[in-house]
């Protein structure tokens, strides 16, 4: 249903005593919207937003988003928009009119990397998903766990596959990670749920230069949910440069309680990919053959990208695989020889040394000028039987390996005997102290 400025000016006067509209700025309605809404000033130069749901279910999601907004209001750093009047509505439901906020909407397009708008919009995502789950809870909006949103996005992938519009190699990719549970293994949190450029507000000291602006507020809540904190990364994902994502999640990582887990980017270009899938299914309830066109054509351009290939950075990448954890190689110590060998074996990769050989000799000096002598670490290196010894840690045989020729095999067993009978002529008392051999001075 459309409704005319003029119709919405008068709701607006009606839900708010005191309003008294001098002008009103209706925006172009589409078919997906779900609500008409109007800019209205009155007589003094107050700004109003007046909001009328198209549907009943559009107004069943604005009451809920009321009642979340109410409590959200004190508890996030920036604004959210908060009812001052509703109407009744002739055909049922209400009308609901807010204070205007000001500011300008964001291009993640053009969302510039480093300190700044990026920084601020990380931190800004970051106090919403601080905010206490139970609060969405209390305002009767749903909340899923890791398991069970997994489970909704495989029946909504499902329900798309019917449609003989996806592409199978899609579907594959998508299935592929859907099922993929290392990848969904995150701790639901507080959601705005449509986190596009549109819903931010920034304002800026000089509208010239964009790292001075800071968040004021974000609106459109009616997707709000406990869920996937990859949901509100997805549009950001899907527009932004790598370069300022990487911005983005850098702030938030720092603001955050807890640590964001691994795969929470993967999981956001997922999302985004699967964005289409609800553009789709919306068209064909809607019967909007032209659109559905457009969305198939949309599909198979994406099936061309993600296959064409892939880059190595995290932001870059098409991949879904999950992303491991990163650890650095811990190199083993170097082998000390006695100082006497004349060759030293090298078990140790000649890359990985970072300093020149010290001195085996201790220098005396002064107590504070002592030099510190490394010491020997013996070095264990674990071979599986039957598998090739490293190029490196192969020694070469030398003359130096050689039995001394005058320290005859059998000679450590002679002396060890040597040494029993001795101890046996002691224990004995065969051989009196006075006769022992006197230890040296």
């Amino acid at each position: 249903m459309d409704r005319s400025p003029a119709y919405l000016a008068a709701l607006a006067s009606a839900a708010v005593s005191g309003l008294d509209p001098v002008s009103v700025e209706a925006l172009s309605s589409t078919p997906d919207q779900s609500f008409d809404v109007a800019f209205i000033q009155d007589t003094e130069h107050r700004r109003w937003v007046v909001r009328v749901p198209r549907s009943d279910v559009a107004g069943a999601e604005m009451d809920r988003t009321v009642a979340l907004l109410a409590l959200l209001g004190r508890r996030l750093p920036f604004a959210v928009p908060a009812p001052k009047g509703f109407v009744a509505l002739a055909e049922g439901g209400r009308a609901a009119v807010y204070p205007y906020l000001p500011g300008h909407n964001l291009d993640f397009a053009e969302l510039p990397a480093g300190p700044g708008l990026a920084a601020e919009l990380g931190r800004a995502i970051a106090a919403l998903h601080n905010t206490d789950p139970a609060i969405y809870d209390e305002a009767g909006l749903p909340s899923y766990d890791a398991d069970a949103y997994r489970s909704r996005r495989l029946a909504e992938l499902d329900r798309a596959a019917e449609t003989g519009r996806v592409p199978t190699t899609l579907l594959t990719r998508w299935e592929k990670a859907l099922e993929d549970v290392t990848l969904w293994r995150f701790a639901p949190t507080a959601t705005h749920g449509d986190l596009t450029g549109d819903q931010v507000l920034a304002v800026f000291t000089d509208d010239s230069d964009a790292s001075t602006g800071t968040i004021r507020a974000m609106t459109g809540w009616e997707d709000a949910k406990v869920a996937d904190p990859a949901d509100d990364f997805a549009p950001l994902v899907a527009d932004a440069s790598p370069e300022a994502v990487e911005t983005v999640l850098e702030a938030y990582a720092h603001a955050r309680v807890e640590r964001p887990d691994t795969n929470l980017i993967v999981r956001a270009r997922l999302v985004a990919e699967l964005g289409l899938l609800g553009t789709l299914m919306t068209a064909l309830s809607r019967q909007d053959a032209g659109a559905v066109e457009v969305l198939t054509t949309q599909l198979r351009r994406l099936d061309d990208a993600v296959h064409a290939g892939e880059e190595p950075d995290d932001y870059r990448r098409t991949s879904l695989a999950p992303i491991g954890i990163r650890t650095r190689p811990t190199p083993p110590p170097a082998l000390v020889v006695d100082e006497d060998d004349e060759e030293l074996p090298e078990l140790v990769d000649p890359d990985l040394m970072e300093t020149e050989p010290v001195d085996s000799e201790l220098v005396e000096t002064d107590r504070d000028d002592t030099v510190a002598v490394p010491v020997a670490v013996p070095v264990t290196v674990p071979v599986a039987a039957g598998d090739e010894v490293p190029a490196w840690l192969e020694l070469e045989h030398s003359e130096d390996d050689e039995p001394d020729e005058d320290h005859a095999p059998g000679q450590d067993a002679a002396l060890a005997e040597t040494d029993e009978e001795d101890a046996d002529e002691l224990g004995s008392g065969e051989v009196s102290p006075d006769e022992r051999p006197s230890a040296p001075q």
